[in-house]
């Protein structure tokens, strides 16, 4: 995974008394889909990680940050009815700590699940003409990167796979096609 860490401090707050309050925000590494990733190492009080977290994700809403993932290592359990006040929703537990998430925009999120296993389809469509349909990314590992590749995305729980190959070449390209036949299965 590609990315970049990064760590923030909140400008100074007036308290009531003229007092300054500065809240350091949690560090997280941002992902190559908007997104942030924090793992929290050290304790702290659920209150004072309250605090930090409203702060956080006001700094990441500033920022456009989408989703937001928290690593909670079971030492950590105090913390989760914080996140959970929050709005973050749990993604999925191991043996020896929780993953929670959550979506600052105001839209449906597009988090993946978590997954015992994923179904990856690629699509190879080609027109009348013997043309190959290729796309270029707008998020992920190639964005920005000026790489031509087949249109790509994930089989959702319960989709057919032939079904899934149609609605990704759709979703990326906005072209309507037919499933002809699988042509690999790794």
């Amino acid at each position: 995974m590609s990315g970049s860490t990064t760590s923030m401090m909140v400008d100074e707050q007036r308290l009531p008394e003229n007092n300054v309050q500065q809240i350091e925000l949690l560090t997280g590494t941002e992902d190559s889909y908007g997104g942030v990733r924090v793992e929290i190492k050290n304790r702290m009080d659920s209150d004072v990680f309250g605090d930090v977290l409203r702060a956080s994700i006001s700094q990441w809403r500033q920022k456009g940050t989408k989703g937001v993932w928290i690593k909670l290592p079971i030492q950590h359990a105090n913390l989760v009815e914080a996140a959970v006040k929050e709005g973050f929703w749990y993604h999925h537990a191991e043996p020896n700590y929780l993953m929670l998430v959550l979506w600052i925009p105001k839209t449906a999120h597009t988090l993946p699940a978590n997954a015992s296993h994923r179904v990856g389809i690629g699509a190879f469509v080609i027109n009348s003409k013997g043309e190959v349909l290729v796309v270029q990314e707008n998020s992920g590992r190639f964005k920005g990167t000026g790489v031509w590749k087949l249109p790509t995305g994930v089989v959702n729980e319960g989709e057919d796979i032939c079904t899934a190959a149609i609605r990704e070449v759709e979703e990326e390209t906005g072209i309507k096609t037919e499933f002809v036949e699988i042509l690999a299965f790794r």
